[in-house]
């Protein structure tokens, strides 16, 4: 598990994803990641995005084993992963952010403000009109 999760921090593009993909599929079906909770959110501090999107995905994938509300704790620290200044890494967070819905309900009102509140002026209008509709989508559902 630990050489997986190492692999995350490759900068071989297709190497980290193989492992992500695979992290995420253990998250689905097992508690067996949730243990690397702690080593998922130092990832959302990284100076690479592409290290941060990896932690943040695989947060929402474990987050219905987080019976300790360590989301809940740290859902402030989460959530900044949608003010990166890459649209494509805003793009793949709200498509994971539905596994946080579902796991934790008690939080569904902080992620909609945050949600409705995301500056999106520092995009190109193409990409800001991909996010918008993202999120309309995203609370037209919740």
């Amino acid at each position: 598990m630990k050489e997986l999760i190492n692999r995350l921090y490759s900068n071989d593009n297709n190497f980290a994803y193989e492992a992500l993909k695979e992290l995420e599929f253990k998250a689905f079906n097992s508690k067996e990641i949730y243990q690397y909770f702690d080593e998922f959110l130092t990832m959302l501090n990284h100076d690479k995005s592409y290290i941060r999107i990896r932690g943040y995905r695989l947060i929402c994938a474990s987050a219905k084993w987080d019976l300790d509300s360590k989301i809940n704790k740290n859902i402030q620290t989460i959530l900044k992963v949608l003010d990166d200044n890459k649209g494509i890494i805003i793009r793949d967070a709200l498509k994971k952010i539905h596994l946080i819905f579902q796991s934790k309900p008690e939080l569904s009102l902080f992620i909609k403000e945050k949600l409705k509140t995301l500056n999106l002026s520092q995009y190109s209008e193409s990409m800001k009109r991909l996010i918008e509709k993202d999120i309309i989508d995203i609370l037209d559902n919740r």
